[in-house]
């Protein structure tokens, strides 16, 4: 279980830069007026340079890859109930995304700040479950249909 998960994590890294990139190229199309905002301007000034900011924000985005592909193993753990998996991944990355959304400037530095991306991201959360638990329970009951086909 652990060579999983710090394989896991060491894949996740790069994926978590990758997507983090993918962001700031999506927020720059929606909101930069055609130029390209790598990160925060707050994150830049904390920082005293755009290019210092950018590397935190490069390497944080890789840890919250990295965990939240590491923590991924609480699917396979089949001993737990759905429930219990869902409670504990959910733990795992909040524990990880709401320090780096903090220093990384994501959300405002005040409680309603941090209230309010908390419920944000705990609402994305729970609408991609869904949609994961919903297709899931296609699959098993597509996969149910051909079994009992072949009887």
């Amino acid at each position: 279980m652990i060579k999983k998960i710090i394989l896991r994590g060491l894949l996740g890294f790069p994926i978590g830069i990758a997507i983090g990139y993918v962001i700031t190229i999506v927020i720059s199309l929606i909101w930069a007026q055609g130029y390209y905002s790598p990160c925060v301007p707050e994150l830049a000034t904390a920082m005293g340079n755009e290019i210092y900011a950018v590397t935190l924000q490069a390497f944080l985005c890789g840890l919250l890859g990295a965990g939240c592909s590491a923590g991924s193993v609480v699917w396979e753990t089949e001993r737990w109930s759905i429930v219990v998996q869902t409670g504990v991944y959910f733990l795992i990355i909040s524990v990880i995304m709401m320090p780096i959304a903090y220093f990384m400037y994501w959300m405002e530095h005040s409680l309603m700040g941090c209230l309010s991306y908390f419920g944000i991201f705990a609402l994305i959360f729970a609408i991609i479950w869904v949609i994961e638990y919903l297709v899931g329970k296609r699959n098993i009951r597509e996969i149910n249909a051909r079994l009992s086909k072949t009887k």
